[in-house]
């Protein structure tokens, strides 16, 4: 079961992307001198030309840091924020009671460029026109595409040539889908970081990079922005057209706050992830319940360890729908949540058979509320680019998100997870070459919930890096694309590791399972209660064993779970790292 391929070795740094080409782009800036923080920015700007069914410039990437210097860790919050008028009034005067998952009115303050660009201007070491050069050149004279990216095109290609022409202008050739394996480039894009570069004026690097910044959220990039999203309307899932509510001056105000990640420990580990503006505490909380539960004694890929996981996936994400939200405008009682007594009590109500309800915990002073009608909202499902087209009804997966660890000979450590801007679900910018973020679909249009609507609040993304200290000191980085299953892939590997001694090429490759049984983050938020997907490879016994105990479970295809991607650091300097052989696009280098 375990004898898959060997991991990444390497002693002078680790790149694992979810593209080969960024994983490349990566080690290159690795091996002429820069960090991990100039490798990550690289990538992350070339998987914008390489993976734009995943993620683009006008997109959001979390980012969790090791700086070897101080010892310290750090997140880097480049989700951004809604817009001023983005309130529920707003949405109730529309007649909307979902925010849509495609057009103009889930834009979100594209929140990437700056993330990126701060952790260059304080942690990197290089130039922006540097670690733009990769990027700008597959922009320019192309790039192979994997089959996936003309797919999506063919998908959107009546939307493109009908609604949003903007889009048709980029993305068809003649109209048509551009050909798998044929270079494919993007001339608007690699116009407009040259614009960028051409106005990163100034005395030191880091006022040379602080000058782009503004330029993108204060300049010529805001500016187009706004015009686009006041004088157009355009055509969204909700089968109508809509006019965008960003602004010029939603942009102006925004920039990428760095905060201090929220942890747990674990069996000699400390686990850290993004705050409540992100899903990551689920994993955390996750590990919390797993704290009574002797996984040793369990096999790997048995029906008890599925079982034991999925049940307390279940009580952590239904915690996550009941109180996870900006807590810059909400209460978050994280620090309950998280804590071993309240999961003490949670736990008793995990059982040998499966539950069928979403069963948020009480906590005196807050009110525990969950949309119990998720599950009704099937019918809605299917318009062109809805929602993040993640998992099909069987856990094959698709568009959605990218993910970068590097490691560097210093000890640096990056876990980014760029996202959003994708093709498939907002019109191009005219003058941009790229769309916006569709982030704001994850709000709640119902006033008085954590997560509902409102303006300069971030919504409670999907996108959660993780990274992992072992006794004290930094281990891991590692992450997945997957939406709502990435709290769910992330926590099977890290327990494989630390319960079953798999090394990280071993833990990767195994097979792994999502449970779809709480509301889905994208629209139309949908929630299929008991349902549990298992990657083909699983036994026909541990599947007939998990119905038996009530789990609407069934079989997936053989390699469809996950896109996961991870790099350590062991005592003695050695670095390893392994990339996800689902989609055929996932590669760790390093040397």
């Amino acid at each position: 079961m375990f004898t898959t391929r060997p991991e990444i070795a390497a002693t002078f740094g680790v790149v694992a992307t979810t593209h080969w080409a960024a994983s490349a782009v990566g080690m290159a800036v690795l091996e002429r001198g820069g960090n991990a923080f100039d490798a990550a920015v690289a990538a992350g700007f070339v998987l914008n030309v390489a993976e734009p069914h995943l993620n683009g410039p006008g997109g959001d990437v979390p980012i969790i840091i090791h700086d070897a210097k101080t010892g310290k860790q750090s997140v880097i919050c480049g989700q951004g924020v809604a817009p001023d008028a983005a309130t529920p009034k707003k949405f109730a005067d529309l007649g909307l009671d979902l925010v849509p998952g495609t057009g103009l009115l889930p834009a979100v303050v594209p929140g990437a460029f700056d993330a990126w660009a701060t952790m260059l201007r304080d942690w990197g070491t290089w130039e922006l026109t540097d670690v733009l050069e990769y990027a700008i050149g597959y922009a320019r004279h192309g790039m192979h595409l994997v089959p996936r990216i003309p797919a999506a095109i063919e998908t959107m290609r009546p939307l493109f040539e009908q609604e949003w022409p903007t889009s048709a202008a980029v993305w068809l050739l003649n109209g048509r889908a551009p050909q798998a394996a044929g270079l494919f480039a993007r001339p608007a894009l690699a116009d407009f970081w040259e614009k960028l570069l051409s106005e990163a004026v100034g005395s030191t690097r880091e006022a040379r990079i602080d000058a782009a910044r503004n330029a993108f959220y204060r300049g010529f990039a805001a500016e187009a922005i706004d015009r686009f999203y006041r004088d157009n309307e355009m055509m969204d899932v909700s089968g109508r057209k809509h006019r965008g509510l960003l602004t010029g001056a939603d942009m102006a105000r925004w920039s990428a706050p760095v905060e201090a990640p929220i942890s747990v420990e674990y069996h000699g580990h400390t686990v850290l992830k993004c705050g409540t503006w992100s899903q990551g505490p689920a994993f955390l909380q996750t590990l919390a319940l797993l704290k009574g539960f002797n996984l040793d004694d369990m096999d790997p890929v048995g029906p008890d360890f599925v079982h034991t996981i999925v049940e307390c996936l279940k009580l952590a994400f239904a915690d996550r729908e009941a109180y996870y939200g900006d807590p810059d405008f909400a209460q978050v009682p994280i620090e309950t949540l998280l804590s071993d007594a309240y999961n003490d009590e949670r736990r008793k109500l995990v059982t040998e058979t499966a539950s069928m309800d979403l069963r948020p915990g009480r906590i005196a002073g807050f009110d525990a509320q969950v949309d119990q009608e998720a599950h009704l909202r099937a019918a809605m499902l299917g318009g062109p680019g809805a929602g993040e087209p993640t998992v099909s009804r069987l856990g094959a997966t698709g568009g959605d998100t990218c993910h970068v660890d590097v490691i560097d000979r210093w000890g640096n450590m990056v876990s980014a997870t760029p996202s959003g801007g994708w093709l498939q679900s907002s019109p191009v910018v005219p003058g941009l070459g790229f769309p916006l973020s569709t982030r704001g679909q994850m709000f709640w249009t119902k006033a008085g919930h954590p997560n509902s609507v409102g303006p300069r609040k971030r919504p409670r993304t999907t996108l959660s890096p993780s990274m992992a200290l072992r006794g004290g000191t930094p281990w891991m980085t590692f992450g997945t694309p997957g939406g709502d299953q990435q709290d769910q892939w992330q926590p099977v590997m890290f327990l494989r590791m630390v319960h079953y001694n798999l090394a990280i090429q071993q833990s990767i490759d195994a097979p792994n399972f999502h449970s779809e049984h709480w509301p889905s983050s994208f629209w139309p938020r949908v929630a299929r209660p008991g349902k549990l997907v298992l990657e083909g490879r699983y036994t026909q016994e541990t599947l007939n064993a998990l119905l038996a105990r009530g789990h609407k479970a069934e079989l997936g295809g053989d390699w469809t779970e996950g896109r996961i991607s991870a790099a350590r650091i062991e005592p003695d300097g050695q670095m390893f790292a392994g990339a996800n052989p689902r989609g055929m696009q996932g590669y760790a280098i390093g040397r």
